[in-house]
């Protein structure tokens, strides 16, 4: 009988653990990668935020600059590893869409966003988060060391005063180096546009694979002058550096961050909310921490150093050129200046 009773004991026993392992494997995290250029310091408070509300999916990030991400998702095209593009350039998607990568889809609450950060296709390719602004971080300490005046156009770079003490994103890793490249040549006409940065190389000391990197460097008196944007100068700026961001009154370049399900995704209703997330109220209340324009009208609250006049400083810019003429532009840029950029 006490043999009967420890068989059963053991039968119920096993029949438990198989019923918990399969409550386990049932209950398990859905994983989704996600490729993002998103400052490193704020994707904890994204996916945490996310998971609130979905604790079932687990975020990889994969995380690099606007440039290396789009090169490593085109090279991937055949074999996609990412499930959802969330904070690439919105340039960059677009050119992903030109190449069938992306996997159309309408959020929900999307038809609440300004209809600039959505994809003209119905339903849409990509939607965007914020837009970040080019500008200049200028460090008062070090310019009045080197006597260097405070620059007010781009076309002041260009001055000799500056040689040696300006640094600026390499365009072929960095998405904000790429809005500067083009926003010149739309600026100042493509001859002009070349024109101007032939100038501007001979005072560049030079190229960062970051966008944030010069005005970190500014920041840090590592360099009087960064060409960044200005989100990282106010972001320095809030933390004691001494900055001046400024605006050039040309008018500055700006790109979008946005998001995207890439297309082949083995993981689509996990991916498409996550997307549901990104255009969301909640969202775009994080984004505005540091982005001053957001995607969801009446959103946007000041943010803190950001300077005055960003919207009317930012240029009519013509994305869908930017987007098809991007290899053409880069090719020509690493051409003519690569050889000051520092090694990957």
């Amino acid at each position: 009988m006490k043999h009967r009773t420890k068989t059963i004991s053991l039968l119920l026993a096993g029949v438990a653990a198989v019923g918990l392992f399969g409550l386990k494997t049932v209950n398990a995290a859905t994983q989704l990668t996600v490729y993002t250029a998103v400052e490193a310091e704020d994707l904890k408070k994204y996916a945490k935020t996310f998971n609130k509300t979905n604790p079932d999916i687990e975020i990889k990030w994969v995380r690099d600059s606007t440039g290396i991400i789009t090169a490593k998702l085109l090279a991937e095209k055949n074999n996609p590893k990412a499930d959802v593009v969330w904070g690439l350039a919105a340039t960059s998607l677009m050119l992903l869409k030109a190449e069938g990568m992306t996997q159309p889809y309408a959020p929900k609450g999307v038809e609440k966003l300004d209809k600039k950060f959505v994809d003209s296709d119905t339903p849409p390719n990509w939607t965007g988060m914020d837009a970040w602004i080019a500008s200049v971080c200028y460090n008062t300490v070090e310019a009045k060391k080197k006597n260097l005046p405070i620059p007010k156009t781009w076309r002041d770079l260009m001055d000799p005063v500056y040689k040696g003490s300006v640094v600026m994103p390499n365009p072929n890793s960095s998405g904000t180096g790429f809005l500067d490249v083009s926003s010149w040549l739309q600026m100042f006409g493509e001859g002009g546009g070349w024109d101007y940065m032939d100038g501007l190389h001979k005072n560049i000391a030079y190229y960062t694979h970051s966008g944030s990197k010069p005005c970190k460097l500014a920041a840090a008196g590592e360099i009087p002058i960064g060409i960044s944007f200005a989100f990282r100068g106010a972001k320095s700026k809030a933390k004691g550096a001494p900055l001046e961001i400024i605006l050039p009154s040309e008018g500055v370049g700006w790109d979008m961050e946005a998001t995207a399900i890439v297309k082949g995704t083995k993981n689509l209703e996990a991916a498409q909310k996550l997307v549901d997330f990104t255009v969301s109220k909640e969202a775009n209340v994080m984004y505005n921490k540091g982005y001053a324009v957001v995607a969801y009208p009446g959103v946007a609250k000041p943010v803190k150093f950001f300077p005055a006049g960003i919207t009317d400083a930012m240029i009519d810019n013509k994305f869908e050129w930017a987007a098809t003429n991007r290899s053409r532009i880069l090719k020509e840029w690493q051409k003519r200046y690569d050889s000051k950029s520092l090694p990957k």
